[in-house]
């Protein structure tokens, strides 16, 4: 061997033993080192964890009755990573699924499509790496079908789950107030890390809107895990261990079915009678509540839906059609969210602050048929002209004149529109008193404020729409015909000029509840209960209690402490009896023509408010019994005409069912509430309290 050959031999045997060495140290680091971390990663590798949905809770009335429950159905999943990893991308699974489903194939195809812009609905909203359900009432033929043959429906499962179910107790639908679900958004998983993903579709949806979102987290429950032993090829040899799932608790609410069905089918009834009499009535909202704890009873909006169309997807076509204007934007809640002129029934606010400026409460006022606010005539309605009047009689027969003198005289005392330094403005701070201008505090998403206007929101008005008024005051609206053209543009070139002025005309038409006053129905009717319950504005609550099936009372929701009014009493007692007179002698005498208010007495209040090229906005705020009121009652018609044709009458219908009148079963005898809680047997059954 000669001496190279050998030198390379050496080289051989040095670089074995030195891979030798490597690779003994490498498995004794395994083996000993990171022995107890890879014993442990291989237990993992053949166990799985399956997260094992929760049942979500029910929503009940305060008599138990379900306004939302489970069903159980076979729903069918795809997996759209499953799929993406076939050759063809799935078309071929999702062909033979389609046939299987007898669902057409581009249909099923859209299903699976991750909503996005331009991509119109049926598609998915949730994550794209949630199991999407394509379809919750499979048949146990079809569904034994997709199980038996997994090799020609890879990624796709049929499931017994339980989907969402509104069984319209009653007759009531209360859409607007219990919300819908819908599928968790991936960025919503990335913030919410205690979300767990069951694959199961019903268990991966969160509440929207209404007390669905607003009590998601006791409504849903806690997800189990259950922790399954797999071979090398991920078929399933046994359970390692289980820990079950905790179903959501039920929430049981203050609405009573009986009296919500009443309401809905009252403001329909409203509607279709303003449009009888050749009004445009577009919506309506009516509420019920307790003037002691602010318990809210019933709470409907017209138009409205049916919330079963959330179940099991939902088209382009009917979701448009929840917020089109075509179809009065139904997913809307007049209630809480709508926005509208209160006309008459703001008088309440500036009664009160009149007094409370240094007006006699018990005093004599002219009540012209028009009265000069600077150089502009403000009419009653109709020209009216009562004559002398006192401030209880101002409010039966609805006398615009005498308010509309407070204001403008309080607007000359505050310097008109060269203001002092500190106005008293009484009319905007009596309002604000009563909670106009700000959310009621109702356990409820997405409320909005309303508007007290000032001279501070005037001037913000004015800067942001200064631009667009000057334009429009030098070009018109040619769009728009030539009377309402010639309006606009004069309005458009003075507000260009001095918009941010608070005018006489802006004072005026604050205290009869016009201009640019906005409340929401439910703000009235709180305000209404303060006024009935002597000076207590109450927040407006609609969840009771959360309770476990099983009947455990998990939290008590006990009325929250009311402000107060800051009226005072003598006062207080002057509307009410004023108020009184209204469905009596007033403007509300033929809508109660056939209602025994000797039985039980009503006060209450009309509201006309006028909308420029639109019907005017009906209203009737009531409280019951007047001479000792427990509950308050609120309807709205927008475009409904007077309050006394189209609010007036719903209410009426309302407070005739609630208290049994002409031979009916009364709703709630007396207007009591029920205090207790319903019973949840062992059994589940539930019985009334």
């Amino acid at each position: 061997m000669n001496p190279r050959s050998h030198i390379r031999l050496v080289v051989l045997h040095v670089m074995v033993f030195v891979l030798l060495l490597v690779l003994g140290g490498r498995l004794w680091t395994l083996q000993v080192l990171d022995g107890a971390y890879y014993k442990q990663f291989a237990e993992h590798n053949r166990i799985r964890d399956i997260v094992v949905p929760a049942v979500r809770g029910q929503i009940l009335d305060d008599k138990g009755r379900p306004l939302v429950r489970n069903r159980t159905a076979l729903v069918v999943s795809v997996d759209r990573t499953t799929l993406s990893r076939q050759p063809d991308g799935g078309r071929a699974v999702m062909r033979r699924l389609a046939v299987t489903l007898g669902i057409p194939y581009a249909e099923l195809s859209a299903r699976i499509r991750i909503c996005g812009a331009g991509i119109k609905r049926p598609c998915w909203t949730g994550s794209r790496y949630q199991p999407i359900p394509v379809d919750d009432r499979a048949d146990p033929k079809q569904a034994l079908q997709i199980m038996e043959r997994q090799e020609d429906f890879p990624g796709v499962t049929a499931q017994v789950q339980a989907v969402r179910e509104y069984p319209r107790p009653q007759g009531a639908q209360a859409a607007q107030v219990l919300g819908y679900l819908q599928p968790i958004t991936q960025d919503e998983l990335n913030r919410r890390k205690d979300f767990k993903v069951t694959g199961f579709s019903g268990a991966d949806l969160i509440g929207r809107e209404g007390l669905e979102a607003e009590y998601d987290n006791y409504l849903r429950g806690v997800p189990g895990i259950r922790q399954v032993n797999v071979d090398s090829k991920g078929r399933v040899t046994g359970i390692a261990s289980e820990q079950a799932a905790v179903p959501g608790a039920n929430l049981v609410t203050s609405i009573d079915a009986g009296v919500q069905a009443t309401v809905e089918s009252s403001i329909k009834e409203a509607i279709d009678t303003a449009h009888r009499n050749g009004k445009h009535a577009d919506a309506a909202a009516g509420v019920v509540m307790d003037v002691n704890t602010g318990r809210v009873v019933a709470l409907a909006s017209y138009p409205t839906y049916d919330p079963n169309i959330w179940t099991g997807g939902i088209s382009q076509n009917e979701y448009d059609a929840l917020l089109g204007k075509g179809s009065g934007e139904p997913l809307i809640s007049r209630a809480t969210q709508g926005q509208f002129a209160p006309g008459s029934t703001f008088k309440i606010s500036s009664l009160a602050a009149a007094v409370g400026d240094g007006y006699n409460l018990h005093g004599t006022y002219e009540c012209p048929g028009s009265f000069m606010v600077g150089s502009r005539a403000f009419r009653n309605f109709e020209g009216e002209s009562p004559g002398n009047l006192n401030l209880h009689q101002a409010i039966v027969v609805s006398c615009d004149t005498i308010f509309y003198r407070f204001a403008y005289e309080e607007w000359l005392r505050d310097g008109n529109i060269h203001p002092v330094k500190d106005p008293k403005d009484p009319m905007v701070k009596m309002a604000r008193n009563y909670g106009f201008g700000r959310r009621t505090g109702i356990d409820l998403p997405s409320e909005v404020a309303g508007r007290i206007p000032d001279r501070s929101w005037k001037l913000a008005y004015w800067n942001a729409t200064r631009t667009s008024n000057c334009k429009h005051g030098k070009t018109g609206y040619p769009n728009e015909p030539a009377d309402r053209n010639a309006y606009l543009t004069a309005i458009a070139a003075e507000n260009c000029v001095d918009g941010y002025v608070w005018r006489a005309g802006d004072a005026a038409n604050f205290a009869v509840g016009q201009g640019d006053v906005l409340v929401t129905p439910l703000q009235l009717a709180r305000a209404y209960a303060a006024v009935a319950n002597g000076g207590k504005l109450v927040v407006p609550r609609i969840a009771r209690a959360i309770v476990r099936p099983d009947g455990t009372v998990v939290r008590r929701f006990d009325p929250l402490p009311p402000t107060e009014l800051h009226v005072p009493q003598n006062v207080l007692d002057y509307l009410r009896s004023a108020l009184a007179g209204v469905p009596v002698e007033g403007t509300a005498r033929g809508a109660f023509a056939d209602f025994d208010l000797k039985k039980v007495p009503v006060g209450g209040k009309t509201g006309t408010a006028e909308v420029y090229g639109k019907d005017d906005t009906s209203w009737f705020a009531s409280f019951a019994p007047a001479d000792k009121p427990r509950l308050v009652t609120v309807v709205m018609v927008s475009q409904g005409g007077q309050g006394a044709m189209a609010a007036a009458p719903a209410v009426d219908r309302i407070w005739q069912a609630i208290f049994g009148m002409h031979g009916q079963q009364p709703l709630l005898p007396g207007g009591v509430l029920p205090n207790g809680l319903p019973t949840f047997n062992p059994d589940r059954m539930v019985t009334t309290p």
